[in-house]
């Protein structure tokens, strides 16, 4: 009989994580609130329950006898996972007060600070008086941002104090806690850094550059190979060992969000230890051919990695990973794909129903689709134009076609 795993999450971005573990001879069983989420179908049993409960995900480990429980792609998803593998004994997760260092932002940005790793000067707020300290004492342009979200979810640039009070009161109303970090705004390139630490050492890293469409702080593209300096690589290579040693930090995923400045230093933006949304991890897998879903799967039930991996440094292939996103609100007519792009297609997911509302532009997905490049050049050259070679077409568009 297999293994039972329970795995919190069961959206489109668990997908590759379910179908890894079914691989590895478990019976996967996945929860979240969110019984729409896609992956479900692919789970050999659903129960619906919020995985952000750790209580609640401790009772359905006991109730189904699970031998093992693994993260989905959510913060939420991994803080309850570390609770409950704490709880129960078992292997694959760091413990629960080493996954609040990482995840809490207030709490990684003392951790960085602490082992001298560049990171935004920032406050934590927990109220009115506390924020205009903070506005006297950072320099403007500010990011107000929830601790406990990701995502882009209530995070705001403000470049006056004015700016900043609304961005404070925005924040509060959609976390869970109750203060806010407050930090000065870095200029640079915006990438992602994926890492898998065996003994806190890493085997192997990827990274990429990230693009952004409406929603300035959510992600809705990453090309790869990264622009990131020689430099910068090694640099981040050496602050993830800094964390994994400083933390003592169980084998698997470290990921970053980084931002180059000019003079190549990376400064890390937010980490966590569990794997990125939009298929992230295929994302990964395309470009190295390196099986990182079943990697990942493997650290958190903890065996050992049997993946063979490439070299450090390993320049990957040209690829892309794109989500589809509308430049308005509308109803969904199509998602449309320009011919000279045909050749270049690997895979693509579209989940978007004709007739349905785009109330909210900024975090609309059609879908996603990975591209492959003859070249780094050719890649840029694209990714540069991807907005305009893959729309989703809204009945705003059809109008506007019809009065010009």
């Amino acid at each position: 009989m297999s293994k039972k795993l329970l795995l919190l999450g069961g959206g489109l971005a668990e997908i590759p994580l379910i179908q890894a573990a079914q691989k590895l001879g478990y019976f996967v069983i996945t929860t979240g609130n969110a019984r729409e989420g896609l992956g479900h179908a692919y789970a050999d049993k659903n129960v619906f329950e919020d995985f952000s409960d750790h209580e609640k995900m401790l009772a359905l480990a006991k109730a189904e006898g699970v031998d093992r429980v693994c993260s989905g792609c959510n913060d939420f998803a991994l803080l309850s996972t570390a609770y409950v593998c704490e709880k129960l004994g078992l292997p694959g997760h760091d413990s629960y007060e080493t996954s609040l260092e990482i995840h809490h932002k207030d709490r990684y940005r003392a951790l960085a600070t602490r082992l001298n790793i560049p990171t935004p000067k920032a406050l934590s707020v927990h109220n009115a008086k506390e924020f205009e300290i903070a506005l006297q004492t950072l320099t403007f342009p500010v990011i107000v941002k929830p601790v406990d979200l990701t995502g882009g979810k209530g995070v705001h640039r403000a470049d006056n104090a004015e700016e900043a009070r609304a961005a404070y009161a925005n924040a509060l109303s959609r976390t869970r806690k109750d203060y806010v970090v407050v930090e000065e705004f870095v200029v640079g390139t915006n990438h992602g850094f994926s890492a898998y630490l065996q003994n806190q050492k890493i085997t192997f890293y990827f990274a990429d550059n990230e693009q952004y469409f409406l929603n300035k702080y959510m992600v809705s593209g990453a090309n790869t190979p990264t622009t990131t300096s020689a430099h910068g690589q090694k640099l981040l290579c050496e602050y993830s060992e800094r964390i994994a040693k400083e933390l003592k930090l169980v084998d698997g995923i470290l990921h970053i969000q980084y931002i180059e400045k000019s003079d190549e230093t990376p400064v890390i933006i937010e980490i966590c230890r569990r794997p990125p949304g939009d298929l992230y991890i295929k994302f990964v897998q395309y470009a190295t051919g390196v099986d990182y879903p079943k990697m990942l799967i493997q650290s958190e039930t903890g065996e050992a990695c049997t993946e063979s991996l490439p070299s450090l440094g390993t320049p990957p292939k040209p690829f892309l990973r794109h989500c589809i996103m509308a430049a308005q609100k509308g109803t969904v007519q199509d998602v449309t794909f320009a011919p000279e792009l045909q050749k270049n297609i690997v895979e693509k997911f579209l989940w978007y129903k004709k007739g349905e509302p785009i109330t909210d532009p900024l975090y609309y997905k059609a879908g996603i689709v990975f591209m492959k490049f003859a070249s780094p050049e050719e890649m840029q050259t694209l990714t540069e134009k991807m907005t305009d070679l893959v729309k989703v077409q809204t009945d705003m568009n059809c109008s506007l076609r019809i009065t010009i």
